[in-house]
């Protein structure tokens, strides 16, 4: 990079991409505590999940004082569902103001360009930057011109960047951004970089596989630095993604193919601490990290199905702690398979709050002693049962919430 390079200006309330290794947006694990995590193992900026337009519109927002968190809620609308005098609300989206700020990017599942500037209005006063997502080959994006389907219509694309920009960007002072994958061949991916460079965005990432791709596929990298070039050329920071498993590989390939920096995925979901400098001792060990993860998302009454889901990816298959939280009922149960006593009691709220029905009775002081029986005998701690919890299917990632105060 040169230090004569053209750059968009970055708006006051935004942030510069450029020399940032950041945790990648996931529709799963994505949410508030794996955020949180990342941020707190040094991660410089976390994207959210991609969140559609329509989810969005129409949303109630919220300070949660219990969590301390701003949410997005909305009732059910399923006009074949019963109706019942109280419902509980679909969470949305959930972000802390304070934790979060500054380095939140919200990512968008948008092929509309006023629908797009509708809901990305509710949410540019909390976060750093709003992010289309013009990369998710999955069928519930593509089948609604979202996510990857943007790639073939460049034009439609570049208006959404453009209503956003104009309408969002320019309005709540915040970055508008853009995440890609490569086309077929580098002319296409040239075309196309170009053309969104000329947008108005401040950023943009390049997720090194082609629609069909999979994961499990090596990342392509070949395209590389023609798009860094352009971007640079342009003064927009560019972001590489695919295949980066840690902050001292994100920091060498930018260097490598000349990019501004670098997006975590995989890696993340199965270690936060991947974001660590070597300088810091690097990647932690399993225990520790499931730990910080379990205590954060107690903080925030995740949803217990997500919490779950992160564990399974944070706990090594081989371990036996794996095969028996894949039964686990609620925060209570897990709490005693790892064995955080520390967090017994506000596992116990947690559950209730987030309608749990744990039938326990005394659980804590039968698990503190039945622990202490065991560690005396060489033995293990008794399990606590909790019963199953109770399901919310309002939405994909929609959960009963506490009550909250509206602004």
């Amino acid at each position: 990079m040169t230090s004569t390079a053209k750059r968009v200006p970055i708006p006051k309330n935004g942030v510069d991409y450029r020399g940032k290794v950041v945790l990648a947006p996931m529709v799963r694990s994505g949410e508030l505590p794996s955020r949180l995590l990342a941020l707190h193992y040094g991660a410089d900026l976390v994207w959210g999940p991609e969140t559609v337009d329509k989810s969005m519109i129409g949303t109630t927002k919220r300070f949660n004082p219990i969590t301390s968190t701003i949410d997005f809620t909305r009732l059910p609308s399923n006009s074949s569902r019963v109706f019942h005098p109280v419902q509980k609300e679909s969470l949305i989206y959930r972000l802390h103001p304070t934790r979060e700020h500054g380095r939140l990017i919200f990512q968008i599942g948008t092929s509309s360009p006023t629908l797009a500037v509708e809901a990305a209005k509710l949410v540019a006063p909390h976060v750093a930057g709003i992010d289309v997502n013009a990369g998710c080959p999955k069928p519930f994006s593509t089948s609604g011109g979202m996510g990857a389907a943007l790639l073939q219509t460049p034009e439609l694309l570049a208006s959404i960047l453009e209503a956003l920009v104009k309408g969002v960007g320019e309005v709540w002072e915040i970055g508008i951004s853009v995440k890609i994958r490569i086309l077929e061949t580098a002319e296409k991916t040239e075309a196309l970089v170009r053309r969104l460079c000329k947008t108005g965005i401040t950023g943009l990432t390049v997720h090194c596989r082609t629609t069909p791709m999979r994961p499990r596929e090596r990342a392509i990298r070949d395209q590389l630095k023609m798009i860094a070039s352009i971007c640079r050329e342009e003064g927009v920071a560019c972001l590489m993604n695919g295949d980066v498993k840690n902050r001292e590989e994100a920091l060498a390939l930018a260097h490598e193919f000349g990019v501004d920096g670098a997006m975590i995925a995989t890696a993340a979901e199965s270690n936060s601490s991947c974001f660590r400098t070597k300088e810091d001792g690097g990647l932690l060990p399993w225990k520790t990290v499931t730990r910080e993860y379990v205590q954060t998302a107690l903080e925030v009454q995740n949803r217990w199905g997500n919490t779950k889901f992160l564990l399974q990816q944070l706990i090594p298959g081989r371990v036996d702690q794996f095969r028996r939280i894949m039964g686990a009922k609620g925060y209570m149960e897990a709490c005693e398979i790892l064995g955080l006593e520390n967090l017994y009691e506000q596992a116990r709220d947690v559950d209730k709050q987030i309608g749990i029905t744990a039938h326990v009775g005394n659980a804590v002081e039968k698990a503190k002693i039945s622990n202490e029986s065991a560690r005396a005998a060489g033995g293990q701690a008794t399990r606590i049962i909790v019963d199953a919890e109770t399901h919310n299917h309002l939405s994909e990632r929609g959960t009963g919430v506490a009550p909250a105060l509206a602004f």
